[in-house]
């Protein structure tokens, strides 16, 4: 093989890849174990009683929808590969969402957009399923939602996968 082919085609921008399944057996264990240090610590901030039962109940359908939340937001991040504006479109929103989305101020904007959508998707995930059965007060859970949310959204999504490529 000659020195100095790169195989562009070959990788894809990170966001991508949450939608390949081989890329599970990476992101499904990162996603637990941030899941978990965020509730352990935001639960022992809190001032939790039971701290190791209540993360025991707690964590997989944290960590499920957390991961659902993120698939979403790489749902709406691959809507900019597959729908067609134009030129614009193109040259502002598509090309540098996949390569570096700080580029220009738009995908920045678009980018930045995703991850507020899986934070809100956390959030609420959190506040209606994962936290239902959960034995304390309701701001103690917006709490503990709201540390989850900021804590754990995607912000991989910033990286700029063009850096993969030189």
């Amino acid at each position: 093989m000659k020195k100095g082919i790169k195989f562009y085609n070959v990788l894809f921008p990170l966001w991508f890849l949450l939608i390949f399944p081989i890329s599970w057996l990476v992101v499904l264990p990162a996603n637990f174990l941030i899941d978990s240090i965020v509730l352990l610590m935001t639960l022992k901030l809190l001032k939790q009683h039971d701290i190791l039962n209540t993360y025991k109940k707690l964590i997989i359908k944290v960590w499920i929808f957390g991961f659902l939340s993120d698939f979403i937001s790489a749902g709406f991040m691959f809507l900019t590969q597959i729908v067609e504006f134009g030129d614009w479109w193109y040259h502002h929103i598509a090309n540098p969402v996949a390569y570096n989305p700080f580029d220009n101020p738009y995908s920045l904007f678009y980018v930045l957009l995703a991850i507020i959508i899986a934070a809100v998707f956390i959030y609420f995930f959190n506040i209606r399923y994962s936290f239902n059965k959960m034995g304390t007060d309701t701001a103690a859970k917006k709490q503990i939602a709201l540390s989850l949310a900021i804590f754990t959204a995607p912000y991989i999504l910033l990286f700029p996968s063009q850096v993969l490529y030189k």
